[in-house]
């Protein structure tokens, strides 16, 4: 009987994994071209043009010629190196005001908003409506000399802080550092929240729980716990924030007087008022280099790769 049914059993056979197909294997790269020719066409062929730009000579009336003078990179950073000091320093600024103001905004809206959250979120991207260059001239009103900002930062006594410290004058706000960089925090706070949100939500709340059973306290938890978790999201609206900063040149201009500018305005006026297209090109480059090389270090030091 037994060797009846194993007589009837008929043998296992093992599946066989079939490669697929070329044209299946071709799939994935097909749907990256359309992202491909879009970074070729505008992004990598521009700085292809701007590196060449950067190394020729000659005018506008005369036409510029490749010529490989690369001594425009140093004069350009010799005459407007306090130019970049200033706006990273101003970057800097803004971007620590904004991780100081958006964090607990952010943790508000990911652990205690509840059915608020979705509200808070379209309030946080709100700006984003509405005109970039319309949202900076507002601050011009809000940190006029005779508003009500101004005013209550007199009452304060904060402005004798500040004028000590050189970023206002007297009682004076606006063409001041301090109005440059509340205009960079303003305009570029969404770019921190958002990541930091992000990042946050996606906290397994078992974990503070857990934090709770072994008698840690709200602080403990937060130091151990919640902010080591946030990094990734630290990280991405640092650099959201600060990389753009560094280049803005319109805070400056509308915000700002001839000793706040920065090196974007330097770059706007060289391009369209001064007509040296070699400097602007070096300068960009020069601020291009700077920036990466510090977010490198930056990257590195923060050891997290999880980037939101």
């Amino acid at each position: 009987m037994t060797a009846t049914l194993a007589k009837e059993v008929p043998p296992i056979e093992e599946p066989v994994l079939r490669k697929p197909s070329a044209r299946k294997r071709l799939v994935p790269y097909w749907l990256l071209l359309p992202g491909i020719i879009w970074l070729l066409v505008f992004f990598a062929l521009p700085m292809v043009y701007q590196a060449s730009t950067s190394v020729q000579t000659g005018s506008l009336e005369k036409g510029f010629e490749v010529t490989w003078h690369f001594q425009t990179y140093w004069d350009a950073f010799q005459e407007y190196w306090p130019q970049f000091v200033r706006s990273l320093l101003y970057a800097g600024t803004a971007t620590l005001l904004c991780l100081l103001l958006g964090y607990p905004l952010a943790y508000l809206i990911a652990f205690k908003a509840g059915r608020w959250r979705n509200l808070l979120l379209v309030l946080v991207i709100a700006p984003f409506f509405t005109s970039f260059l319309i949202r900076t001239l507002a601050w011009k009103t809000i940190l006029a000399d005779d508003s009500v900002v101004v005013q209550a930062l007199n009452a304060l006594h904060f402005l004798d802080v500040t004028d000590w410290l050189g970023w206002t004058e007297g009682d004076r706000v606006l063409a001041t550092p301090m109005a440059v960089v509340c205009g960079l925090t303003y305009n570029f706070l969404p770019f921190m929240i958002l990541p930091l949100y992000t990042s946050l939500e996606r906290i397994d709340g078992r974990l503070h729980e857990a934090a709770q059973d072994l008698y840690a306290s709200p602080a403990t938890t937060f130091r151990k716990v919640t902010f080591p978790l946030s990094m990734p999201g630290v990280v991405s609206g640092t650099l959201l924030t600060f990389i753009p900063a560094s280049g803005d040149y319109v805070n400056a201009e509308l915000l700002g007087s001839t000793d706040t500018k920065m090196v974007g305005n330097v770059i706007q006026s060289q391009f369209l008022r001064v007509l040296d297209y070699p400097t602007a090109a070096a300068l960009s480059f020069i601020l291009m280099a700077i920036v990466l090389g510090m977010v490198t270090v930056y990257i590195r030091r923060a050891g997290t790769e999880d980037l939101v």
